[in-house]
């Protein structure tokens, strides 16, 4: 059964994992940009925003960074206080203006001491890399400490940037380490982040992932959180230890595209 279900996922990722997935799915925007900063703050944006329907997340990532005159890194760092203005009234879903402005803020004070966003998640002495196991889930938590340690910091944006330490799946910001650390000779991730190998990622996991790796019987934990993402990410790390969350584009794949029970 289990090499049935590994040739299943295979073919799958060698289907999905191409450059043509690109234009559907979120990670389209960060793809809109060349220079590395600006790719981290638009594939952040739009990994935050990656829930609901994918096409209304595209044309929301779209219009934020509109509203950043298209330059995201350049406004983040160099915006005046009148510039703001064209933020106000943005909003997905219970993303709101107040969040955007935050993090626009943590963006300005972390870009100006440092040249990557790399080092808010994998900041030198700060997580023990040796140990890659738990190399992500110690990030995230850093990553949301890091993140919310400016002064007024809302309450209400924490929903939005999550911690395995509530038992989240973190999966949007799983998929955003996805695309900054994976890569491969297919173009859809970026690969620009070398902290940590791929091999150590955990797979992003949502309803539609958590249904199909269930349905396959993959998974058997009942409830979708974090330890459910380690379950699903060491059964991943069976088939290829290297490479574990490049199974994302097929059970995701499976789920959204081809409705599979």
């Amino acid at each position: 059964m289990k090499d049935e279900i590994h040739k299943l996922l295979d073919q799958k990722v060698k289907q999905y994992n191409h450059i043509e997935f690109i234009g559907k799915d979120p990670i389209c925007i960060p793809h809109l940009f060349t220079k590395q900063q600006d790719i981290e703050i638009a594939g952040f944006f739009a990994a935050i925003f990656a829930w609901g329907n994918r096409t209304t997340i595209i044309n929301k990532s779209k219009e934020l960074l509109e509203r950043m005159d298209n330059a995201p890194y350049a406004f983040c760092i160099g915006h005046q206080d009148k510039d703001l203005k064209k933020l106000l009234g943005f909003a997905h879903r219970t993303f709101n203006d107040t969040d955007l402005l935050y993090c626009i803020k943590f963006f300005k004070k972390h870009y100006c001491k440092n040249e990557s966003l790399e080092t808010a998640f994998f900041k030198t002495g700060s997580i023990d890399l040796k140990n890659e196991l738990f190399a992500v889930e110690k990030a995230l938590i850093h990553f949301q400490d890091y993140f919310f340690s400016l002064e007024e910091a809302p309450a209400r944006t924490k929903k939005h940037i999550a911690s395995p330490m509530t038992g989240s799946t973190c999966k949007r910001l799983n998929m955003f380490l996805r695309w900054m650390v994976r890569t491969d000779k297919q173009g859809v991730d970026f690969g620009v982040w070398k902290s940590i190998s791929p091999a150590a990622l955990i797979m992003p996991i949502d309803v539609h992932v958590a249904r199909v790796s269930r349905a396959l019987g993959i998974v058997k934990r009942p409830q979708t959180d974090w330890q459910t993402a380690i379950e699903l990410t060491h059964y991943c790390r069976t088939l290829d230890a290297k490479d574990p969350v490049k199974y994302d584009f097929a059970l995701f794949s499976l789920g959204v595209i081809e409705k599979f029970n």
